[in-house]
């Protein structure tokens, strides 16, 4: 028997969700900082496929770690003294290459600093004896953070290293992204280093999904790579705290990094930074160590740290990468382990090539991600024909992530050149003009060349039809992811 309470418990249900497709569609429409593109894309999911596509926004189509977080970590940064102590050393930049830094500035708040001396180290092995030997030469505080930290050869000595140095007083601060370090933070070694006096702190923790959509992205980590001692000494590129053999995707190995050792000023804004993440997390106060004088002024190169996150826009390092390729005349050579980049990334290294500079991009033949691959694939097309020399890597996964310009300048940092990066993760790189350092990085990223091969146009023209088809389907997606 028909009632007319049927009809009416579906026409309600009918207009409850009408009306929360118009409510995520709204959402979609109307978040900031979004290209249309990717606007577009989740309207046409939403509307296509509602249900797969309200679940798959309300989890992953807002980059967003909850508001809470957010304001607190906004609220450390207004707190926290500024790095320098008011009288920065005079940095020593062309004027040609200023835009770049006043850019750079415009994120992070850290002006460009002179006064820096730096060492590249010439593996990960070495860098990680380095870090150790300047642990144990610590004699106030060791402040680490990681994206991957495993219990490794590498990853084990710097653990013994912040135990040994915090049973002799010296005051060390410890903290991986929770997800990218779960096995570490999970494991004994973690409980020995506290039982050594070692204070800790997880990165964005991971909470219970579903429930944790409610409040923010689960997947927006912390991929910084940092290491202070002392105020004296900093750490910058792409390693991660382990082996090069990289246990948990063994069979891409060895990873390829970059590292460089830093002193000078330039050691207090990583430590800004550093301080930032710790005290955001809700772990003791330090703004004590930016109240004390910087050491006297020293000859050395203008350098500047940049710190990309949830706490400034989103089109920040983007910008970045855009202003570097940007200010190339001569020459222009960039590495990344991942390329999948928005259309003003895509348009600026294509108009380098255009334009007359020598354009070189090298990225690794075989890469640990089959959806970066096919997506960084889609565009080689588009970049040979501008001019680009693209060359894979063929000694294991090129992780290093560096930009070298006219031989001048160089940008090197845990920033790739993809929407992770740009949207989703925590970033930390330093920029620098120094034609002495940026001639060694050069030379490694001629290393790396020398390990590659170059692709040729006729080569992607003989792709078939189904792999550009797969290619471009993935890429398509990229706004959506």
């Amino acid at each position: 028997m028909i009632t007319i309470e049927t009809p009416l418990y579906a026409y309600l249900l009918a207009i409850a969700y009408f009306g929360i497709q118009v409510f995520f569609v709204a959402r979609a429409l109307l978040r900031p900082y979004r290209e249309p593109v990717s606007r577009l894309a989740w309207v046409v999911v939403i509307l296509v496929a509602p249900l797969v596509g309200i679940l798959a926004y309300t989890l992953v189509g807002e980059t967003n770690i909850g508001r809470g977080r957010i304001a607190r970590m906004r609220k450390v940064l207004e707190e926290l003294p500024p790095p320098t102590d008011g009288h920065e050393r005079d940095p020593h930049v062309p004027e040609r290459y200023m835009p770049l830094f006043r850019a750079g500035e415009s994120v992070s708040g850290y002006p460009p600093v002179g006064g820096n001396r730096a060492t590249l180290m010439a593996d990960s092995d070495s860098a990680i004896e380095q870090m150790v030997a300047d642990m144990d030469a610590a004699t106030n505080h060791v402040h680490v953070l990681f994206y991957i930290w495993l219990a490794d050869n590498n990853g084990l000595k710097v653990v013994e290293a912040l135990k040994r140095a915090a049973r002799r007083g010296v005051t060390c601060r410890a903290m991986a992204d929770d997800f990218g370090s779960r096995a570490m933070i999970r494991s004994p070694h973690w409980k020995a280093m506290a039982d050594a006096g070692v204070m800790l702190g997880r990165a964005l923790p991971v909470p219970t999904p579903p429930i944790s959509a409610l409040w923010g992205r689960i997947d927006m980590r912390n991929h910084r790579k940092i290491v202070v001692i002392d105020n004296r000494i900093t750490y910058c590129g792409s390693q991660n705290c382990a082996d090069a053999a990289f246990a948990v995707k063994a069979k891409y190995a060895p990873w390829v990094d970059i590292l460089v050792r830093f002193e000078g000023p330039i050691v207090r804004q990583n430590q800004h930074l550093f301080a930032s993440d710790w005290m955001s997390h809700g772990h003791d106060d330090l703004r004590a160590l930016f109240l004390a004088p910087l050491d006297e002024p020293q000859p050395g190169f203008a350098a500047q740290v940049i710190g990309t996150g949830a706490t400034v826009r989103p089109s920040a390092m983007p910008e970045i990468f855009v202003s570097v390729m940007n200010a190339a005349r001569r020459e222009l050579i960039i590495t990344t382990p991942y390329y999948v980049p928005d259309e003003t990334i895509q348009a600026a290294l294509c108009a380098s090539a255009y334009r007359g500079v020598d354009t070189t991009f090298i990225v690794p033949q075989r890469n640990d991600s089959w959806i970066v691959a096919a997506a960084s694939h889609s565009y080689y097309k588009e970049l040979l024909d501008a001019g680009v020399k693209i060359y894979e890597y063929v000694g294991g996964l090129l992780h290093s992530k560096t930009m070298t310009v006219d031989g001048d300048v160089s940008l090197i940092g845990s920033a790739n050149i993809d929407r992770r990066s740009f949207e989703l993760n925590f970033e930390n790189n330093i920029l620098l003009y120094d034609p002495t350092l940026t001639a060694e990085i050069k030379a490694r990223q001629e290393v790396y060349r020398q390990a590659s091969v170059l692709i040729e146009a006729e080569s992607v023209d003989g792709w078939p039809r189904r792999r550009r088809l797969w290619n471009n389907t993935v890429a398509m997606m990229g706004p959506v992811l």
